[in-house]
């Protein structure tokens, strides 16, 4: 649901007129209004929470652990006409070797190709490559590290050679890797933190860690120099109560982009040590934010308003912002974004319980804006602590819903749960891969909606996950305070680029666990 606030953490109300106040508590159903009858007008009422012994509100919901007691719902058969249509299908396929009639997808057949030279230049393409990648999908488990607190954040990045995480003990912790194996170098205290640390990025160097929790500021440290001092990037907000949820850093290392719980865009330029732009960007907070491509020029936003919007910087004025275009179709918040990096496809994850797939060519029209805030304003329930209510299950496409394809089979619950492309190298962008409220890591086939993989080890909602961009492995982040590494292992043990230290474990076994394709 929409409160500014209630993302990731307690919240108050914000400290504004009554009138907002009370819509804030009749939106979130804390109050309702009941008629006195008589003509005597309306009168305010308090909406009970359910006792904590209730399945709804329990402790296991505070740890993320109500995963047990919730089985997302998976489209049997999911709507492939738009997608079969769509620009990304011809490009994920050519990525992948299978743009020619009836290409080979046994490996055995690939391999005999090879051999009798019947492949390019004698060896597999690129886009050959990726499809062998797919039969060796991450399925073993290796634990990476464990904390005594939850771990919100674990990522990557973007050259690989650096792993981030951040957990509830205000620690940020920081790995490199070689050769598919992660040791830690550098523990950071995180300053000014309220509830946690909730998002990281580092400079495209790597020798600068950002990271964003509830208070006015960005904070800044160093990873390979002196990491204790600490730069404070004041974004001067309105609010008092203030958090960045999700911030990113441009791909030539300049500038910060965030966004936050006063439904602002806020963008810092790290050479000028100065706020350069602030947009009022939705109803609610902003909940994620990214660049399209490396140009900087376009970026994406969603919110707990249910929206995806599209703004460009070359036309966007602070005093009267508008976006180039929005996208509508969840209904419900959206609790993350990835960009595809091609500055036309993004996916969004909400918690209505699915992911969808956008073409920012496609806008949606007022119908569907409208649509999608009434469906919003119908939510009366908490992700953070209760069960997903039956008629959050809808399957049917709201009005002006202009997604490309629509995702289910994973839980949003209890905090910002995040989902992204895979990786171009190794795979082509073939899937779609997110967290999961039941404590397993998910992957979906972009074309045709298919879960191809559940990985399963976690006691509680994976709110993190992070594929390497070169290397065939998946790092994944749960409030139960471990970090995982999933790599490819055959029957007899034998894989590549095993993860770190510890002993490796066995997946633990998911009944609803499909076979990788």
């Amino acid at each position: 649901m929409g409160s500014r606030g209630s993302s990731s953490g307690p919240a108050d109300p914000p400290d504004s007129s009554l009138a907002q106040v009370l819509a804030h508590l009749l939106r979130r159903g804390q109050v309702r209004l009941v008629s006195r009858g008589g003509g005597r007008g309306l009168q305010l009422v308090s909406t009970p929470l359910p006792p904590p012994s209730d399945s709804d509100d329990s402790d296991g919901a505070w740890d993320g652990c109500l995963g047990d007691r919730y089985r997302p719902p998976v489209d049997v058969c999911p709507d492939t006409r738009d997608i079969e249509k769509s620009e990304i299908s011809t490009q994920i396929r050519l990525q992948t070797g299978t743009l020619t009639p009836h290409p080979p997808h046994n490996l055995t057949r690939l391999l005999h190709r090879r051999e009798r030279g019947l492949c390019h230049n004698g060896s597999f393409s690129h886009g050959e490559c990726s499809r062998v990648t797919t039969h060796f999908l991450p399925n073993h488990v290796t634990l990476v590290d464990r904390f005594p607190q939850k771990a919100f954040c674990g990522v990557y990045s973007p050259d690989g050679q650096v792993f981030m995480s951040a957990c509830q003990d205000q620690c940020l912790r920081v790995y490199r890797g070689r050769g598919g194996r992660l040791r830690k170098v550098l523990t950071v205290r995180a300053r000014d933190v309220g509830w946690s640390v909730l998002d990281v990025a580092t400079t495209p160097d790597n020798s600068r860690l950002l990271y964003s929790s509830w208070s006015d500021y960005i904070h800044m440290c160093g990873i390979d120099g002196d990491s204790e001092l600490h730069t404070a990037l004041d974004l001067n907000p309105d609010e008092r109560r203030f958090c960045v949820f999700s911030l990113t850093v441009s791909s030539d290392g300049h500038e910060v982009l965030g966004g936050a719980n006063d439904g602002c865009l806020y963008v810092y330029d790290l050479d000028r040590n100065q706020r350069t732009l602030k947009v009022d960007a939705h109803e609610d907070d902003v909940n994620s934010v990214a660049f399209a491509d490396v140009g900087s020029q376009i970026l994406f936003s969603g919110g707990d308003d249910a929206l995806c919007k599209v703004w460009d910087r070359r036309t966007l004025r602070e005093d009267r912002p508008q976006p180039v275009g929005v996208l509508a179709g969840h209904r419900d918040g959206v609790t993350f974004i990835d960009s595809k990096g091609d500055a036309r496809f993004l996916v969004s994850n909400s918690k209505d319980q699915t992911i969808k797939l956008w073409d920012i060519r496609r806008f949606s029209p007022k119908e569907g804006l409208q649509a999608s805030r009434q469906a919003v304003t119908q939510q009366n329930w908490d992700y953070r602590w209760q069960q997903v209510p039956k008629r959050a299950f809808k399957s049917h496409r709201l009005v002006g819903d202009t997604s490309v394809m629509t995702y289910r089979g994973h839980g949003v619950l209890h905090t910002l749960i995040r989902c992204r492309f895979s990786p171009t190298f190794s795979t082509g962008q073939r899937y779609i891969y997110t967290g999961c409220s039941t404590g397993r890591l998910v992957i979906y086939e972009v074309l045709t909606g298919r879960v191809v993989s559940r990985l399963w080890q976690h006691q509680a909602c994976v709110r993190d996950v992070s594929w390497h961009p070169l290397l065939n492995n998946i790092i994944s982040t749960s409030w139960d305070g471990s970090v995982c590494q999933w790599d490819y292992q055959t029957r007899d043990g034998v894989g590549e680029g095993l993860a770190t230290s510890s002993p490796p474990q066995s997946r633990r076994q998911d009944p609803e666990t499909l076979e990788d394709s």
